[in-house]
């Protein structure tokens, strides 16, 4: 028996498979759900595991978790999320998901989800943010981080993405030093993560999922931001998927 755990977000789709086979990987997203959903598919028959055998148990999640239509079921991120961090973690803690598109919190209590909040629709506090920026300063994601780790973080007060990136080419025009916009490019999301965060009143452990989930220097600066510990781990940006998976195989033992 296969139990396979397909997390579509909106950068990246990752799949999680438990049982027989043990596999991860992640793929982008693109631009159309479906023909994403039909790679993972065509990945799964390469692996040697057919979605449309009755061994095989298949669950969605993410944004675009209605687009596996080969699924058995199909749950919400939340819920996912919290499973998958349950594992990961333990049955007390608080999960942070930074997204392509969006930002989530979600408290763990007794190993279920007690509490969960989202970003509204501005991107400033997400990793398209961060990407939009990268671009802006001609640098890939990593190469973004290492120039933050050394330079002195300018201030960035703009709340929407747009009126951000002027403002960025504002300091570039003023001769600002790139490694300083970097710092102050990854200080003013973490800052508007560590809003969110607050607003929550997180455990004392919590973790990082999501795309920047083994981004140590980031989980750091939250950290510091919050006073409580932010874990960073490689198996945080499969929470989603894990979370699925472990779905899927409560599907096989009804």
């Amino acid at each position: 028996m296969n139990c396979v755990g397909i997390d579509i977000g909106s950068t990246a789709s990752k799949v999680v498979v438990l049982g027989e086979k043990e596999i991860r990987f992640v793929l982008p997203t693109g631009w159309s759900s479906k023909d994403t959903s039909r790679l993972i598919k065509d990945k799964l028959v390469e692996a040697g595991i057919d979605v449309h055998d009755e061994t095989t148990k298949v669950v969605a999640t993410g944004y675009g978790r209605v687009a596996v239509e080969y699924a058995d079921e199909i749950i919400t991120e939340i819920t996912c999320h919290g499973r998958g961090g349950r594992e990961l973690v333990g049955g007390e803690c608080g999960i942070i998901d930074v997204g392509g598109q969006d930002t989530k919190v979600i408290i763990l209590e007794n190993g279920m989800v007690r509490d969960f909040m989202m970003n509204d629709k501005c991107s400033a506090g997400t990793g398209k943010f961060i990407e939009v920026m990268a671009n802006r300063l001609g640098v890939d994601l990593e190469e973004l981080f290492e120039l933050a780790k050394t330079g002195e973080k300018v201030s960035i007060s703009s709340l929407c993405t747009v009126f951000a990136e002027t403002e960025i080419i504002s300091h570039i025009g003023e001769g600002k030093k790139r490694e300083d916009l970097a710092a102050g490019i990854i200080d003013s999301v973490a800052e508007k993560v560590a809003q969110l965060c607050r607003r929550m009143g997180l455990p004392e452990t919590n973790i990082l999922t999501g795309g920047l989930s083994d981004n140590k220097y980031f989980a750091g600066i939250l950290s510091k931001k919050l006073r409580k510990e932010v874990k960073g781990t490689k198996e945080g940006r499969f929470a989603g998927a894990l979370g699925a998976a472990l779905f899927a195989n409560e599907l096989v033992k009804d």
